[in-house]
């Protein structure tokens, strides 16, 4: 998945489990659900799904792709 910032024309690729992450939430899963589910299918801790969930809202939130409501 790419993600594209027309404003400014940067574009950032997400790796499979980023896209799923991205995905998810556009589906209207909250970021405690995606990262329950990731952590149900990946080889990670629930402790670190929800960091790499948090850090990657985070990220998009700053780079102003979405917005946290």
């Amino acid at each position: 998945m790419v993600l594209l910032d027309e404003r400014a024309g940067h574009y950032w690729q997400l790796n499979g489990t980023g896209a799923l992450v991205v995905q998810a939430l556009l589906d209207g899963a909250t970021p405690e659900q995606v990262a329950e589910r990731l952590a149900a299918t990946r080889p990670v801790t629930p402790e670190r799904a929800t960091a790499d969930v948090t850090a990657l809202v985070a990220h998009l939130v700053k780079e102003r792709l979405v917005t946290d409501s």
